[in-house]
């Protein structure tokens, strides 16, 4: 087997480790394509999307505007989640800021996955792609100097040759880790940014459709005003006279 006229020399586990190698790099480059494809769309498709929900005037005209938008179905699982119709069961337990914060976190997590696909390939690749390599180099070496044993004398033909090859293993390898790890890093960088936007989009469209009760200083004041030091009613604890002892 001539792997592309490198490897012939190193045997038959050379070939298979340079046959590993190639099909790494093909992996990692197609995962590498089409996520920077992905990516470069989606940055764009969350803003946009956003930025439509709420310039709208309801949940259902908002919907098809981000629909519009969204290509990469990001936002649009996160505004159909909150139609929660599950009568009758445990869904519907609790107050609706808690079944919102349930379909939401789901419908986040969804999303959220799509992005991180192929990530766990990439960093695969490249923290295993330099000792694939590795594994070449010295089994290459080790061949090579079975050989030149068995055929009883050295010389820098019978060395070169298959030494050479094997070293050329180990470019391979971090020629196969390299890019795969710097688009991993950048990858995280860019879905780390699109997560936190999709968070805080979530957190917003909870508080929208279920706002946290928070209490009025201005009802709490007027509550307060006919008790002693215009306080609430906690104030009468202080201004009572306390019983002598």
């Amino acid at each position: 087997m001539n792997l592309f006229g490198v490897v012939t020399q190193g045997g038959v586990i050379s070939q298979v480790v340079a046959m590993l190698l190639l099909a790494m790099s093909v992996a990692s480059w197609v995962v590498i394509l089409w996520k920077a494809w992905l990516l470069k769309r989606a940055v764009g498709d969350v803003a946009r999307s956003i930025a439509a929900f709420w310039q709208s005037a309801s949940i259902d005209e908002a919907a098809g505007k981000v629909a519009a938008f969204d290509r990469e179905a990001l936002v649009l699982p996160l505004i159909s989640a909150t139609k929660i119709d599950t009568r009758g069961t445990l869904a519907t337990a609790g107050d609706k800021s808690q079944q919102l914060t349930r379909v939401l976190r789901d419908a986040l997590h969804a999303v959220l996955h799509k992005l991180q696909f192929g990530q766990v390939l990439l960093a695969t690749v490249g923290s295993t792609a330099p000792f694939v390599g590795l594994l070449g180099t010295v089994w290459g070496i080790y061949h090579a100097l079975i050989g030149i044993a068995s055929a009883g004398q050295i010389t820098i033909d019978k060395v070169s040759g298959p030494v050479g090859e094997a070293l050329i293993m180990t470019a391979a390898g971090l020629a196969v880790a390299i890019p795969a790890v710097l688009a991993y890093n950048i990858f995280g960088r860019f879905i780390s940014r699109i997560e936190a936007d999709l968070e805080g989009f979530a957190r917003d469209l909870r508080e929208l459709l279920a706002p946290t009760p928070v209490a009025s200083r201005t009802a709490l004041s007027q509550e307060g005003a006919g008790f002693p030091e215009g306080g609430p009613p906690e104030n009468l604890l202080a201004a009572s006279p306390q019983p002598a002892n």
